[in-house]
């Protein structure tokens, strides 16, 4: 059965890691949400601009359509998505039965202490701050949600979702 799964969390959060070796022992196939922004939105955040819900919707409209063309042709897409506000969740799940969301959960220090540490192109560690205040945690009612804890080893987050029975 194919899927539509979507790698949830803050910057920092180990998104493009955990996809990447997720991906093999799904066979799926790993995208990184990042490089579905528009050029516009690259430079506002490499400003150090946090985005607003106006700058997202484009983005996420396009990671809901990759995410169900995937589906409609058979095949599992694990994509990078910050997806931190429940209406960015629900925007993905729009025509979208087959979703999945993977919340790589971790605190501030911790992922903090990680993105200070990387280079990224246009997600300074001054961002963090922001996205944590713009997350809404997923709550019980959010029913295709896993929350996995990301203080711990990759392989026991990679195992932690394999063993969840997801896909």
């Amino acid at each position: 059965m194919a899927r539509f799964i979507i790698l949830m969390g803050v910057s920092g959060s180990g998104k493009t890691v955990i996809g990447k070796a997720l991906a093999p022992k799904l066979n799926a196939e790993f995208i990184d949400g990042d490089n579905l922004h528009s050029q516009r939105n690259v430079d506002k955040m490499a400003a150090g601009i946090p985005l607003t819900d106006e700058d997202r919707l484009d983005w996420l409209n396009l990671i809901a359509k990759v995410g169900h063309d995937h589906a409609a042709h058979g095949t599992t897409c694990i994509i990078a998505c910050s997806a931190l506000k429940k209406k960015y969740r629900d925007n993905l799940r729009s025509n979208n039965p087959s979703i999945k969301f993977i919340y790589l959960k971790g605190s501030y220090d911790l992922i903090y202490s990680r993105i200070a540490k990387r280079s990224h192109q246009y997600m300074p560690a001054s961002l963090l701050k922001s996205q944590f205040d713009t997350l809404e945690e997923p709550q019980n009612d959010e029913h295709d949600v896993f929350v996995v804890s990301i203080d711990q080893e990759i392989s026991g987050i990679v195992s932690d979702v394999v063993n969840a029975g997801l896909v």
